[in-house]
């Protein structure tokens, strides 16, 4: 929270994103006891366990709580249901759909999250911050247009091409939802939050302002017309050039870079708010040297300024458990 306020602490603070994940043996375990991915996230006793798990084995400096950016449309109606090997699938989008979507139902719905928060808040360390996040309303909408995910995203940009109307009327529906949604997490003990925007890299600069940094905007604005010391982390994947501009546009407290960030680029942005990142998730699969240099080559590049050290994205299941603890001590050497 110092370095999110814009202190440079060293060694830096250290989480990763998908900490709570497949990677993880007792994890694995856990999963099992869910009949389906959604139900697994709607389960307190379940998501506040494995939630835990990577502050009990490695000491991480934040912990961010599982969930799914899903639950957001899923909470106001949109149909999403996971299948095994091909991950969330999402009804088409449509004019239909995009008009029963009940935005009075979501608090209701989301109960079971937020009890999830709360039971994060009194069980983790006191010096452990706990994140909350939503998935960016781009990002959750590109997975709505042809149903699933698609090679960059081709379908997602050609619908908002072919009917931005549609489109504008399903991100802020989403922007809606997502603010007080953020809110609630804040509410029930979440220190800070974190807007994932993973697909915000396929966009080009008018769909960047348009369908990025536009409805950031809006999330942001809302969180803080409430909450104004509210602190946010923006991640928008793949979009290392447009970052300044997303920064300066968004009013976000800290920005997170993939690992194909050039180090120019980050270290421009360091001068003027905190940053995230930016390890490429694959160096812990390699391990060794790979991973040595990796996370030696950020502390060295990023000493003198804000840093919260983090992947580049999300941890992958066949990372090794014992390279995440060796990650760890190398970070907190310094």
């Amino acid at each position: 929270m110092k370095v999110l306020s814009g202190e440079t602490i060293w060694p830096p603070p250290i989480w990763m994103m998908r900490q709570a994940g497949r990677y993880l043996p007792e994890y694995r375990e856990v999963r099992a006891k869910a009949p389906d991915f959604l139900s697994f996230c709607y389960t307190p006793d379940l998501a506040t366990e494995v939630t835990l798990q990577p502050i009990r084995r490695y000491g991480f400096d934040a912990s961010i709580l599982f969930s799914d950016i899903f639950v957001v449309p899923d909470a106001i109606g949109y149909p999403v249901r996971f299948e095994e090997g091909r991950g969330p699938v999402l009804e088409p989008l449509s004019e239909k759909l995009v008009n029963g979507l009940e935005q009075q139902k979501a608090e209701d719905h989301l109960k079971p999250v937020i009890e999830t928060v709360s039971r994060l808040r009194a069980e983790l360390p006191e010096e452990t911050t706990l994140l909350g996040f939503c998935g960016a309303p781009w990002t959750v909408a590109c997975y709505s247009v042809a149903g699933h995910t698609t090679q960059d995203q081709v379908a997602a940009r050609v619908g908002a091409y072919r009917d931005p109307g549609l489109m504008d009327a399903f991100i802020d529906q989403l922007v809606q939802a997502s603010i007080r949604y953020l809110l609630r997490q804040l509410d029930a003990g979440a220190d800070a939050v974190q807007i994932f925007d993973t697909w915000a890299g396929v966009l080009d600069d008018a769909g960047f302002e348009k369908w990025c940094i536009a409805p950031t905007k809006a999330i942001v604005d809302g969180v803080k017309s409430t909450r104004p010391d509210a602190k946010i982390i923006g991640f928008p994947k793949a979009s290392s050039a447009r970052s300044a501009k997303f920064a300066e546009k968004t009013g976000v407290s800290a920005i997170g870079f993939d690992w194909t960030a050039p180090d120019a680029i980050a270290l421009d942005l360091q001068k003027k708010l905190p940053i995230q990142g930016n390890l490429d998730p694959m160096r812990l699969v390699a391990g060794g040297a790979a991973l040595e240099e990796g996370v030696r080559h950020i502390l060295r590049t990023f000493n003198n300024g804000p840093l919260i050290f983090n992947l580049g994205h999300g941890v992958t299941p066949d990372a090794d458990p014992q390279n995440v603890a060796r990650m760890v001590e190398l970070v907190r050497e310094g």
